[in-house]
């Protein structure tokens, strides 16, 4: 255990970059680690855009676990899961999946030892074993030997039958797995009573449970689980929407439980919607409005902890009245759009500020009106917001708006969304140049920590490259400064320097592009 523990702590002792550049921001190995397990690319560019996972952009990874480092990866995989510092599931399941199947020993026990901790929940651990399934051939391995049939039935055993019932009558299969393959290839041996009736309800089924334990005395947690799998049973073979209700409220029955037809009622909606997460609700807002669940003033659209961003794409998805694919349409209300519009602002209040100094500038050319790529949104809106988180977060930061010129543009704590906007819409407009922030914080002799770049497709029209001007700001403040460019209509482009562990760039926008320039800033990727 100490041996792991001094490894780990060695992955993450790394040189905090001086402002020249040079060997001190050189993009490595760890690094690029980092970046693969945050957004899937071990480069410097977050596509919002799923990009295939394999070996070709996992090379980093390979190479620490040839170089005997493999414990170390394992340690850092369990960081970014229990700290939540991956925008991405699926990197830290085929990292994990990698170090399980590689020919160091150390690692692999390591790495099946750290499956329970990093698969949370059912669809993660059937998209690690996908995974390992996919890599078989080109890792020339076996799979399902002892060390995975151990892990897996850990995984099941390592809870107790409860939230084991809860987890796999939520979560039934997923990339062609379900729960009756685990447990017959792991060969589990069930460790309580509770996770012996669980398991023999997903091999046998209800009526085999149901007949085992009729005649049986049990004990009062036994029969809460047993009452509950035999309300999920229930529900699937019942058409009447008062014992659907009952069911719900009773016995927490959540969306997934329920059959499709469930859905097309009113009332249903508004029973899930009790317990409903925020995240949730704010996904399902389309079909809770077309189904008229949402009630003007009701507080249903009452919505806590949550960033500003997720609220105001709910909110102009509900705005348009249909859904993506025109399927669905509502008609808005507008006390519900006032609930969610407050809502927006008041979200604000719950971000936590970073500590850094920051210079946002934001591209005020007229394609910034074309819509961002994994949003509703346009450009020129979701830089508009950024730019009030940092106002409203960030002490010490500066905004800025530029195309051919750059300009400062005065975004207060207390403006509105339109207000910003309007703002943005009174400077004149030019081709782009995205070195003009990093030339102007040198010039006016700004110091920035974090410079954050919103255009849209069009990067780079300048004489200076923006690499280069980011270099000489380091240079001349003496300020190790770091650079995100948000490209937000581009399937991509490069300004990062390829070897430049301060530069990031992202092509589209989406709420992973939050985490990632959040993990980024504060130096933890």
């Amino acid at each position: 255990m100490e041996v792991e523990e001094s490894q780990a702590q060695s992955l993450n002792e790394m040189p905090q970059p001086s402002c020249a550049s040079g060997a001190s921001w050189q993009l490595t190995d760890t690094t690029r680690l980092q970046h693969f397990l945050c957004f899937g690319s071990e480069g410097s560019t977050y596509h919002v855009k799923e990009q295939k996972l394999g070996f070709e952009n996992a090379e980093a990874l390979l190479r620490l676990i040839e170089e005997g480092r493999g414990c170390e990866v394992v340690e850092e995989i369990k960081a970014f899961s229990q700290e939540g510092r991956a925008a991405k599931q699926e990197p830290l399941l085929f990292a994990l999946a990698v170090c399980s199947q590689c020919s160091d020993a150390k690692t692999k026990q390591a790495a099946f030892k750290a499956v329970p901790e990093v698969c949370c929940i059912p669809t993660h651990l059937f998209t690690f074993i996908q995974f390992k399934k996919d890599l078989k051939e080109g890792m020339k391995c076996g799979m399902w030997g002892r060390a995975l049939r151990k892990a897996v039935a850990d995984w099941y055993n390592g809870k107790n039958g409860m939230a084991l019932a809860l987890a796999v009558t939520k979560n039934k299969q997923r990339s062609g797995w379900s729960h009756k393959d685990l447990l017959r290839l792991s060969h589990l041996k069930p460790a309580s009573e509770g996770i012996a009736i669980v398991t023999k309800y997903i091999t046998k089924g209800w009526k085999d449970v149901e007949e085992a334990y009729k005649q049986k005395a049990v004990s009062a947690e036994t029969e809460k689980l047993l009452k509950y799998l035999e309300a999920v049973e229930k529900v699937k073979h019942t058409k009447d929407e008062l014992e659907i209700i009952h069911l719900i409220e009773e016995y927490g029955l959540v969306r997934e439980h329920l059959l499709t037809n469930h859905l097309k009622s009113k009332e249903v909606w508004k029973a899930l919607l009790k317990e409903m997460p925020i995240s949730v609700l704010l996904r399902n807002l389309g079909k809770l409005a077309a189904n008229s669940v949402l009630e003007p003033r009701g507080s249903e659209v009452a919505i806590g902890r949550i960033h500003p961003f997720h609220i105001l794409v709910a909110l102009e998805t509900y705005k348009a009245g249909h859904g993506h694919r025109g399927k669905l349409w509502w008609r808005p209300d507008e006390d519900i759009l006032e609930a969610l519009d407050a809502s927006f602002y008041k979200a604000f209040k719950t971000l936590e500020p970073t500590g850094k100094r920051f210079v946002i500038a934001v591209d005020v050319s007229a394609s910034m009106t074309q819509k961002v790529l994994g949003s509703v949104l346009n450009a020129s809106t979701v830089a508009a917001v950024m730019c009030m988180v940092v106002a409203r977060t960030e002490k010490d930061s500066q905004i800025v708006a530029f195309s051919h010129e750059i300009v400062p543009c005065p975004v207060t704590a207390d403006m509105t969304l339109p207000q910003v906007l309007v703002k943005m819409y009174e400077i004149p407009v030019g081709t782009t140049d995205c070195s003009l922030p990093m030339i102007w914080a040198q010039k006016t002799q700004t110091p920035a920590d974090v410079f954050i770049v919103f255009t849209d497709n069009e990067t780079f029209a300048g004489s200076t490259p923006p690499a280069m001007a980011l270099t000489e700001y380091r240079e001349k403040m003496g300020i190790p400064a770091k650079l995100v460019v948000c490209g937000m209509t581009s399937r991509g482009f490069t300004i990062a320097g390829t070897d430049d562990r301060g530069m990031l760039d992202i092509c589209g926008f989406d709420t992973g592009a939050l985490d990632v320039i959040r993990n980024f800033t504060l130096d933890l990727i």
